[in-house]
């Protein structure tokens, strides 16, 4: 079996639930909700389903990760007010200048679930920087926000900014982190470039892909992560990538995400690939995108 193939089966034995009904849950869940009220429960109740917070791994990302050096973020929450430390895991490149990656993971496993991801942008030319957003991995222990992921986002990328400065900076983010990096990137004005993979153009549009599509729940998502609108605000290059047998987030998000993207842009719709898949069979079409898109050398 592949390291890929073994993902998906560590993904599936694993964590069945957590991992392959993690939209239909959302729905299922807003809709037990509705007639529950009580806006500070719902609110956290969406927290929880959406991000999944965990301390753990599976034994694939637990591999990968040996070796990369452990990193620690230490910043105050103008959106808590309290104190925050950010674990991230760095994997740099030998020169200095090389281009540097955000890497943003998505819901469920920590930072080392993303490890074999990380390594395969590595690969690619990139020195990698990986964080776990509060209550993830060994990050402080809080329940994550759409706004204060954004807020570790965004302090993860000034130490880049401050490790790198003669660096080029780029932003990945995988399923619901895909979301957390266009809201980083439509902020900042210094990004190279986008990479967004397996993710989607709003909560809302996930939960419509459901079997609970057609219930009224748009009022009650206090979580919205509306990619689609904020993608627009994006100046940098941006690439979207998504796996035609992803059947957690289906292509047709990824595709309505890349359509409110300003140009240059591309969208890869990687045939066969799934939700765990596309990253590494999407590897010649990023190489490609890094040339064509991103101005790399060929070379590189």
């Amino acid at each position: 079996m592949g390291e890929q193939a073994a993902s998906d089966a560590a993904a599936g034995v694993s964590r069945p639930h957590a991992l392959r009904r993690w939209s239909g849950g959302i729905a299922a869940a807003l809709a037990a909700l509705m007639l529950a009220g009580g806006c500070a429960t719902l609110d956290q109740q969406q927290r929880r389903w959406i991000f999944q917070p965990s301390d753990r791994s599976w034994s694939g990302g637990e591999w990968a990760s040996q070796g990369m050096q452990d990193v620690w973020i230490d910043f105050h929450s103008r959106e808590t007010g309290q104190a925050v430390r950010l674990h991230a895991l760095w994997l740099p490149q030998p020169d200095a200048t090389a281009p540097v990656l955000l890497y943003l993971h998505g819901a469920g496993w920590n930072v080392r679930g993303s490890a074999h991801r990380m390594r395969r942008m590595h690969e690619l030319g990139f020195s990698v920087l990986g964080i776990d957003y509060r209550g993830f991995g060994q990050s402080t222990r809080a329940l994550p926000s759409e706004e204060t992921a954004f807020e570790d986002a965004l302090a993860a990328w000034r130490w880049v900014a401050a490790e790198r400065p003669q660096s080029r900076r780029y932003v990945f983010g995988h399923s619901l982190g895909g979301a957390i990096a266009v809201h980083l990137a439509s902020e900042v004005d210094d990004a190279a470039g986008l990479m967004v993979e397996a993710s989607f153009s709003s909560i809302r549009d996930v939960v419509g892909t459901t079997r609970w599509g057609w219930l009224p729940v748009g009022p009650l998502i206090t979580q919205p992560f509306d990619a689609a609108n904020r993608i627009a605000g994006v100046r940098a290059p941006v690439l979207v990538v998504h796996g035609s047998a992803d059947h957690l987030i289906r292509p047709e998000l990824g595709r309505r995400l890349y359509e409110g993207a300003r140009t240059p842009k591309r969208f890869v719709l990687v045939e066969g690939g799934t939700h765990h898949s596309t990253n590494g069979i999407a590897q010649p079409a990023y190489r490609e995108a890094l040339v064509e898109l991103f101005g790399w050398p060929a070379a590189r």
